[in-house]
């Protein structure tokens, strides 16, 4: 791996922090994406938003519903833009077998938890998750207080 240089942007476009509250994250898988040019245009300005999307598998194939590009008005003047539009993923035979297994199982969902450039291509970081209830979000919300607790006190005790 290169070393980031200083000043070089992020290559995360979108989080979907919401997902990692909501769920187990069991198993990641790295997808590519089928995109138009005014929707990498759109990507390229930070226009994604992918928090209330989900992965569809169907006929062999999966989808991203729900993520929304936010069309700019000097790329998209010649084309209708539809900003939620079902995107394709593009993955491997086995993995696709894996995932369409996986959520045939009671209680497991697919779901994108990151959008991001590898070189010039864009990626969609999707996982396998098991639903959280409540109590096990109260306890991954206390240890992470608790964390931020202990740092604190660290810093207060070095300094």
């Amino acid at each position: 791996m290169s070393k980031k240089k200083p000043g070089m942007p992020s290559s995360t476009i979108a989080l979907n922090k919401k997902a990692k509250h909501e769920y187990h994250v069991e198993e990641r898988f790295e997808a590519g994406i089928a995109l138009l040019g005014w929707e990498v245009k759109s990507l390229r300005a930070g226009k994604g938003q992918i928090t209330d999307a989900y992965v569809l598998l169907k006929d062999g194939e999966a989808f991203l519903l729900g993520a929304h590009f936010q069309p700019l008005t000097a790329a998209s003047t010649h084309v209708i833009a539809d900003p939620t539009r079902t995107r394709k993923l593009l993955l491997h035979a086995k993995e696709l077998a894996k995932l369409i297994g996986e959520t045939s199982q009671a209680g497991q969902t697919c779901v994108p938890l990151a959008l991001y450039w590898k070189g010039n291509k864009v990626k969609c970081e999707i996982a396998l998750v098991k639903g959280k209830k409540l109590f096990d979000k109260r306890a991954t919300e206390k240890e992470r207080d608790w964390n931020r607790q202990k740092q604190r006190i660290m810093r207060e005790n070095t300094a």
